[in-house]
């Protein structure tokens, strides 16, 4: 047996169908209940807890508790970045559900990834940001250039305060709707809460989907020179 982490294991865990349903549930950075995962899993309560349990010593999700329920949510930003690479891979492989509507092309439009912006207009973004050199690739990471740190603090977000946590400060996630990068890392989740604040947008209530306004997509789309 070869050295190294143990990549099977943790293939095995998110591999399960039910244990996928929970994982991608909680791919939007809320935390549910076992009662809500296993309803969303389509399995009872006691299934639920048995996958929670497995879930939880392999660290891909924490529990807290608050008076008699229990929440859970993905352990961290690269548990989720890991679930948003497999679904990228899993739509390039035609592995799809046959799902239409609406819904799902609101999700396609602008949905979380965690706690940053996915869909079109996260792509879109992206694609302004290193258009208009305020985004330059670095290696395996994203830096932002003067004008990109002048423009984002311009914009209301604290760059200083971003940069005293490990987290990286700008990551390029592929996108599994688009094929190409949105915006992740510390600024990727202070700009989608910027976008809250500033009311262009909102959550949709028990989903991933994020809503635009139309006075807040014009808004938005003036701000990062994203044409109509």
């Amino acid at each position: 047996m070869s050295d190294g982490p143990n990549i099977a294991r943790i293939a095995g865990l998110v591999g399960d169908p039910a244990r996928a349903e929970i994982l991608t549930a909680l791919l939007g950075g809320q935390a549910l209940t076992a009662t809500e995962l296993a309803g969303v899993a389509g399995i009872t309560k006691q299934t639920a807890s048995a996958h929670l349990s497995k879930l939880l010593d392999a660290q891909l999700l924490t529990m807290r508790s608050q008076g008699r329920h229990r929440y859970f949510q993905l352990a961290d930003a690269d548990v989720a970045h890991l679930l948003e690479s497999l679904m990228g891979v899993a739509y390039r492989a035609g592995a799809v559900r046959l799902l239409t509507g609406p819904r799902e092309q609101a999700l396609r439009k602008a949905r979380l990834c965690y706690d940053h912006l996915a869909g079109d207009i996260g792509v879109q973004i992206f694609d302004s940001l290193v258009r208009g050199r305020l985004l330059k690739p670095a290696e395996d990471s994203m830096l932002l250039t003067k004008e990109g740190e002048l423009f984002f603090c311009e914009f209301g977000i604290d760059l200083d305060s971003l940069a005293k946590h490990r987290r990286p400060l700008c990551r390029g996630c592929l996108d599994w709707s688009v094929r190409r990068h949105h915006l992740a890392g510390s600024v990727g989740a202070a700009l989608l809460q910027r976008i809250f604040v500033l009311r262009w947008a909102r959550r949709a209530r028990n989903s991933r989907v994020v809503t635009f306004s139309s006075g807040g997509e014009a808004a938005l789309r003036r701000r990062f020179n994203m044409g109509a």
